[in-house]
């Protein structure tokens, strides 16, 4: 592995006699502390810094192992002093102490940036706009059966803490395109890119193509020894690769295309081919529903061939994996009525693959922090399947004036609770309650797994 930024300023300033340098975490959620952890055992100064309150349970973890911190505040006199940041994704670069750092030369990064230059184990990084969970989490699911191998980025316990705990040989990682905004020497044995669809626009200058050029950074510094597995029915994606230049091996999935190279759908079987090795797989035994799903199985099934997980094995996996929490996840019937929590879709495209897979008249609850959201090509859906509309948001006048015509019964409520039971009284004999939001969620909750939990334990209640 080449050496890093970080390693040769570590290695520099030891050989002098100061140990790692002085690392500044913006940030104490999940992330900054366990770069803090990692940064410390590796010999840097640690401070962290968060603007807002840091969680007791992450404060302890830093008292514990004598780590600076401060909360509320961002003393700006002593980060500015730092040899290396490491700022949280969701830190955006206009905010003006990322500027001032920038402005005074210092390196900033992300943890998947940092950690990943203390493992010298196989990276498997998945990114897109949606599906990237599930695809990360299945993927984690073949490979573990035979493997050792750690689940991060954005999702569980992060990156650094692992290396530093357990240290596995492989990792399974699911990147968001802030984390590769602080990318540097960052580089995946095997990339991954599910999709791109307009997303986060805000923090991309309104540009579609700054955020697609965001995603591509997963493949910036692949070579020809590495591997990008991505979607060829996306036309985004496939524009993309003509104008930049990709060193790594390219394998496409499709559900339309014959691939000769990679994976596609032949006679509802998915067909894996890598340098003529091939496996067959039937769709039918798949427990993930929806044609995104059979997307998603393609990327982590290819990733698994590469990696010599034996046929067998994924077949088995691909039948008995469960699914991922607030992802099309069915929660409870109730009087035959199925209730699903979808609250991790936060974008249009999510819940159009959420709308696309009910195959019964559904009851759709949606709404929270609008990010510019074009509803127009959810419209087929609406009029084929959607029988009620519940608003769950601060301002719902965007989806009133957009749904409003086109569904008898439209309600608006700010409620969780009051949400379910009106969906309860609304709801007949067969039919589906989706929560699938098309939205952030922080105008009523702390982030989409708290919006998830209160409609699960709402339905619980009825």
């Amino acid at each position: 592995m080449k050496k890093s930024h970080i390693k040769q300023e570590s290695e520099q300033r030891s050989s002098s006699g100061i140990e790692g340098g002085f690392l500044v975490v913006l940030g104490g959620g999940e992330s900054g502390v366990g770069t803090a952890l990692l940064g410390k055992a590796k010999g840097y100064d640690v401070f962290v810094s968060d603007k807002g309150k840091i969680k007791d349970k992450y404060k302890q973890v830093l008292i514990q192992n004598e780590i600076d911190w401060e909360d509320e505040n961002h003393t700006e006199s002593k980060i500015l002093k730092a040899d290396v940041v490491m700022k949280s994704p969701g830190i955006p670069d206009k905010v003006a102490l990322i500027k001032q750092i920038r402005k005074a030369g210092i390196t900033v990064v992300s943890e998947i940036e940092f950690a990943s230059n203390f493992t010298e184990a196989t990276l498997v990084g998945i990114t897109g706009s949606n599906g990237k969970t599930t695809t990360a989490t299945l993927t984690h699911h073949l490979l573990k059966q035979e493997l050792n191998v750690g689940l991060a980025g954005n999702i569980g316990d992060s990156f650094a803490k692992q290396i530093l705990e357990d240290d596995y040989p492989n990792y399974v990682l699911e990147i968001s395109s802030f984390q590769l905004d602080d990318i540097i020497d960052f580089r995946p044995h095997i990339a991954v890119i599910t999709n791109i669809t307009p997303d986060h626009l805000d923090r991309y200058d309104y540009k579609f193509e700054n955020y697609i050029e965001s995603k591509f950074r997963i493949t910036e510094n692949q070579t020809e020894a590495d591997y990008l597995i991505y979607d060829a029915d996306d036309e985004v994606i496939v524009n993309h690769l003509k104008k930049c230049a990709v060193k790594a091996i390219l394998l496409p999935f499709s559900l339309e295309k014959n691939i000769e190279n990679g994976a596609c759908l032949e006679k509802e079987n998915i067909k894996i081919t890598i340098n003529n090795n091939q496996i067959i797989m039937p769709t039918s035994n798949l427990t993930l529903e929806g044609k995104h799903n059979v997307k998603n199985a393609m990327a982590a099934s290819t990733v698994a061939h590469l990696l010599k997980i034996r046929k067998q094995t994924i077949r088995e996996s691909l039948e008995n994996f469960q699914g991922v929490e607030h992802r099309l996840e069915q929660v409870l019937k109730i009087n035959k009525v199925q209730y699903i929590n979808d609250s991790k879709a936060t974008n249009v495209n999510a819940t159009y693959y959420a709308l696309e897979s009910m195959g019964a008249p559904t009851i759709w609850i949606v709404g929270g922090v609008d990010k510019g959201n074009n509803y127009q090509e959810l419209f087929s859906f609406v009029n084929e399947k959607v029988k009620a509309i519940i608003c769950l948001g601060v301002n719902n006048e965007k989806l009133l004036n957009t749904f409003g015509n086109m569904v008898d019964v439209i309600v608006e409520t700010q409620c969780m609770n009051e949400a379910v039971k009106i969906a309860y009284k609304l709801a007949e004999t067969g039919d589906n309650v989706l929560l699938s939001p098309a939205c952030a969620s922080f105008d009523l909750f702390e982030n989409y797994e708290d919006r998830g939990r209160q409609f699960k334990e709402a339905v619980r209640n009825l």
